[in-house]
């Protein structure tokens, strides 16, 4: 038996009804709407105290579920390790008097200090709440907003600026600076066409910008910006219409491509010495960077350690069917260690894969499945040999996920 009926679970379950009931209760905040009250369900996990916990071992995880676009079901559930429970729709719940609950479409969410960041495309804003109760703070109003990232007291947040629609005239998008404390964007500079994740290395922010609203005349670069006088410094040509993009502990740069949907396949991309490149910004030259192209589909990924991790979807227009597949590779060396992440063959039973996380104290491997795109989808759990643990019903297109710490 993974837990006992003792007096924390029924101490747990009384809390539960209380809250449920609190949540009912609250429904008149909203005029006619209805506050959905969170759901609850025990997970395979051996309870703790919080107390218990190493400082390095997160104490739980939040999953944005971004929700179909038009339908304002962007949602937040949380995995709590400390009672082995899973908390859906917990910022409905918590914040019965914001109208439209979350928003529409969660793209990116983050942990910094003691703030949780959910960035809500469609709306335009982030959304600030205290990363304990997920009760809100604020919001900060940012246009077609995509990615977050923080360095000293500062949050930059890529957007693609103009309206949300396809458009071969776009216009290019921006970063946006904003204090911490206060709220308030403080700075902008502006970049490529359609800037997705970014990412800080020293006093330097790198973004990728896709040019996703101008296809099939896709961007293809890399922004380099100074943090110092916030200033594009540099475009770097990468690989056609990129996405994500990772730093290793080596100071290399990698870069997932969606291609063009037809003839450009998606690849992984690895730039090496950015640091000497972009630091020498006199005379540079495209020779100062190294870029490798490798011939790895990838859709999204994640490091630890020497390790990346990564999935890749790509849409067959002849067979109408999506090619999946999924990999490690040594980001030291360079080369493909797997083909597999999932190694007890359930990754058969995964639709769509749509994010991938990894618990960095125990290695737990957590990927989730956007299965039709209009309904509940999954989280499941696997352990560091890629053996299935369990699996959990989640919100609408799961996807983004950050831990939370002591």
């Amino acid at each position: 038996m993974y837990r006992q009926h003792n007096i924390l679970t029924l101490i747990i379950h009384h809390s539960k009804f209380i809250m449920m009931l609190a949540a009912l209760l609250l429904t008149n905040c909203r005029g006619d709407e209805i506050v959905v009250p969170s759901e609850y369900e025990y997970l395979p996990i051996e309870p703790k105290a919080e107390q218990a916990f190493d400082k390095n071992e997160p104490i739980g995880m939040y999953l944005l579920n971004e929700g179909n676009m038009g339908s304002n079901k962007a949602t937040i559930d949380y995995v709590d390790f400390c009672n082995g429970y899973y908390i859906r729709n917990i910022y409905g719940e918590r914040n019965p008097n914001v109208i439209k609950e979350l928003g529409d479409v969660g793209n990116d969410i983050q942990v910094y200090g003691n703030r949780l960041y959910a960035v809500i495309n469609c709306s335009h804003k982030v959304e600030v709440m205290d990363r304990r109760s997920c009760q809100r703070i604020g919001q900060i109003d940012i246009p077609n907003c995509r990615y977050i990232c923080f360095h000293e007291d500062k949050a930059y947040v890529s957007s693609y600026v103009g309206p949300v629609a396809i458009d071969k005239n776009a216009q290019l998008g921006a970063i946006f600076e904003v204090d911490t404390a206060t709220l308030k964007v403080t700075r902008k500079v502006t970049v490529g066409y359609q800037p997705d994740e970014l990412v800080i290395m020293d006093d330097y922010l790198y973004v990728v910008n896709s040019g996703g609203y101008r296809g099939p005349e896709y961007d293809s670069t890399l922004s380099v910006v100074s943090l110092k006088d916030f200033k594009q410094v540099k475009k770097i040509p990468v690989t056609i219409n990129p996405h994500r993009v990772r730093a290793d502990r080596y100071g290399q740069l990698w870069i997932t491509s969606r291609g063009d949907y037809k003839d450009v396949p998606s690849q992984l991309v690895l730039i090496e010495n950015v640091e000497s490149g972009v630091k020498n910004e006199q005379g540079i030259h495209n020779s100062k960077f190294i870029i490798q192209k490798l011939a790895i589909p990838s859709s999204e990924m994640v490091i630890l350690g020497d390790s990346l991790f990564f999935y890749g979807v790509n849409w067959n227009t002849q067979t109408e069917t999506n090619n999946i597949r999924y990999g490690i590779v040594d980001v030291k060396t360079h080369t493909l260690l797997s083909e597999q992440i999932i190694t007890d063959g359930t990754e058969m039973n995964i639709k769509v894969p749509y994010g991938i996380q990894i618990n960095p104290y125990n290695g737990d491997i957590y990927i989730t499945d956007a299965k039709n795109y209009v309904s509940s989808g999954q989280l499941h759990c696997y352990s560091r040999s890629g053996k299935k643990k369990w699996s959990v019903r989640t919100g609408d297109i799961p996807a983004h996920m950050c831990f939370v710490y002591r």
